[in-house]
């Protein structure tokens, strides 16, 4: 297969030459050992990891400056750690530093589900949650310790945040879509919505409607990017043999971009955050602080969202006009009154 832009040859795999050598994970990945340093067996693969370690430390950033729930500040630590284990695994593809990747990603998805399913309990009921899901991580560690096959690991991950996200997608909707919150919301109350004037209901109405438009649009944008980054993982593992081969027919650099396992980890890195990020945002608005922090997402492309005070946010010039039914930082209700 001919190839016409310039390129480098890949220099030969030299496994038995790495600075970590021997392997001693159960799992080696589609990149080949030690190509390209003696001091990384996959280099691609340790490298896409710094978008986890620069978006952990943003998140943990935010959570600290704006006042975010603790719980979200725990949670960036663990998708931190993600990030700085898989660093530390796919550099010297150790067994210890495989479990500190994995057994990472099962503890922050427990955390997340802690926060999802605590919010508005009794304290029993945290304390029984809590427990519970601590009993669920040590049982994964300890199994997965024994069995040491990555698919049990893999389905543990996977079953826990499918759980996580559709109680949050349920969560989201009865208790922000106004048609459903009357009836079926659960989070606690803290202004009777009918002691408001009617025109000021309308008007919260709108903001929530233009809430959950971003919110779901966000969520849309988190999961196909994650779940792109899935299939492409597992086209990587299924025809490795193939890809190998095309990389070295197209040469460096260009071969890189056939890494599937990078993409990976720079896909589900940011279909993550974005899932913290939605978490922190509904959390705000299931606090009827809505009308004190907005999403400041300029760009869906082109831009990494945060939640941040209001009043910070129209300090921006990227911020967007209408966002949270705002307009220039003052609450929109003229369209409202019309319908008045």
């Amino acid at each position: 297969m001919g190839f016409g832009l310039p390129s480098l040859k890949y220099p030969a795999a030299r496994p038995e030459e790495g600075y970590w050598a021997p392997v001693t994970s159960t799992i080696n990945w589609c990149e080949e050992d030690y190509y390209a340093t003696i001091y990384s067996a996959e280099i691609i693969n340790t490298l896409t990891n710094l978008l986890f370690i620069g978006l952990g430390i943003k998140g943990i950033r935010n959570c600290l400056k704006y006042e975010h729930d603790s719980v979200f500040l725990v949670a960036f630590i663990g998708y931190l750690l993600v990030g700085s284990g898989s660093f530390a695994f796919h550099s010297t593809l150790k067994y210890p530093m495989q479990l500190v990747d994995e057994l990472n990603m099962i503890y922050t998805a427990c955390l997340m589900c802690y926060a999802t399913f605590s919010f508005s309990q009794s304290r029993i009921v945290r304390q029984v949650l809590a427990a519970g899901l601590l009993s669920l991580a040590v049982f994964i560690t300890l199994y997965y310790h024994y069995l040491q096959d990555p698919l049990f690991h893999q389905n543990a991950f996977a079953i826990i945040t499918a759980v996580v996200l559709f109680r949050s997608m349920y969560v989201m909707e009865v208790n922000i879509r106004p048609s459903l919150k009357a009836k079926y919301g659960t989070a606690p109350v803290k202004t009777d919505p009918m002691s408001l004037p009617k025109s000021l209901r309308v008007a919260n109405a709108h903001r929530d409607q233009a809430i959950l438009k971003e919110m779901w649009l966000m969520v849309a944008l988190g999961l196909s990017i994650f779940l792109g980054g899935f299939g492409i993982w597992a086209l990587d593992n299924q025809y490795c043999s193939s890809i190998r081969r095309w990389r070295h027919q197209v040469g460096l650099p260009w071969g890189i971009l056939l890494e599937g396992h990078g993409w990976w980890h720079l896909m589900t890195g940011i279909g993550s955050y974005f899932y913290i990020v939605w978490a922190i945002w509904l959390r705000h608005c299931l606090n009827e602080r809505q009308d004190e922090y907005v999403l400041k997402w300029p760009s869906m492309l082109w831009s990494i969202p945060e939640v941040v005070p209001r009043l910070e946010a129209e300090k921006s010039n990227s911020y967007r006009e209408s966002l949270n039914g705002y307009t220039n930082g003052k609450t929109d209700k003229s369209e409202a009154r019309k319908s008045v």
